[in-house]
C-alpha cells in the first residue's frame, strides 16, 4: 500500500506488576542495582520473592568484581524460567541522596539499558520494568524516559514499564 506506514513503537504503560509480565514470548525484567553490592530495599525485594537466581548471581558478579566487568553501566541477563530473564542494570552509585545528588546516574543506565537492547534483540524478547532508576535511586523519570526511548524503542523492542498499585 503507497504511503503506508507502520506506526512508530512507544513505550506502554500498564497497573501492575513488573515481575509479572504481560507479554507472550521471550521476556526480560529489567531493573537498576547499584555498584556497592546491595541487594535488599526497593524493587529487588519483588524480584527476590519470585526467583533466587538473579540476587544470587548479581552478589557473585560483585563479589568477583576486580575481573568480570562489574561497575557502572554493567547489565547482565540471569534467566530464571526458559523464557524469561532478569537483567540486573548496575545504573545507581552508592545507595544515599549525599552531596553527589541522588545515587541515580544517568549515563550509566544510558549504557545498562544500549545492552540490553543487544540482549533483547538476540533473544527476540519484550522488555518489562518499573520506572527505572526512580525509586531508592532518585532519578526522575522524564530523564529516564527518553533513555528507554533512545536504546529499546528505537531499536524496535516492545516495552512495557509497570506502575504498581
Amino acid at each position: 500500500m503507497p504511503g503506508w506506514h507502520a506506526a512508530p513503537m512507544t513505550i506502554r504503560y500498564l497497573k501492575g506488576d513488573a515481575t509479572s509480565p504481560q507479554a507472550k514470548g521471550p521476556k526480560v525484567v529489567a531493573h537498576v542495582c547499584n555498584d556497592l553490592g546491595g541487594w535488599g530495599k526497593g524493587f529487588v525485594l519483588a524480584i527476590s520473592r519470585r526467583w533466587p537466581e538473579p540476587e544470587r548471581d548479581y552478589r557473585a558478579w560483585h563479589r568477583g568484581r576486580a575481573g568480570n566487568g562489574f561497575g557502572l553501566g554493567a547489565t547482565r541477563l540471569v534467566q530464571v524460567q526458559p523464557d524469561l530473564w532478569v537483567a540486573n542494570m548496575v545504573g545507581q552509585r552508592g545507595t544515599r541522596t549525599g552531596s553527589a545528588g541522588p545515587p541515580v546516574r544517568y549515563e550509566a543506565i544510558g549504557k545498562c539499558l544500549a545492552a540490553l537492547a543487544g540482549h533483547a534483540s538476540a533473544l527476540g524478547a519484550s522488555v518489562h520494568m518499573p520506572r527505572i532508576g526512580c525509586g531508592l535511586a532518585g532519578g526522575r523519570w522524564e530523564l529516564v524516559e527518553p533513555l528507554v526511548e533512545r536504546t529499546l524503542v528505537a531499536a524496535g523492542i516492545e516495552v512495557t514499564v509497570y506502575d504498581f498499585g
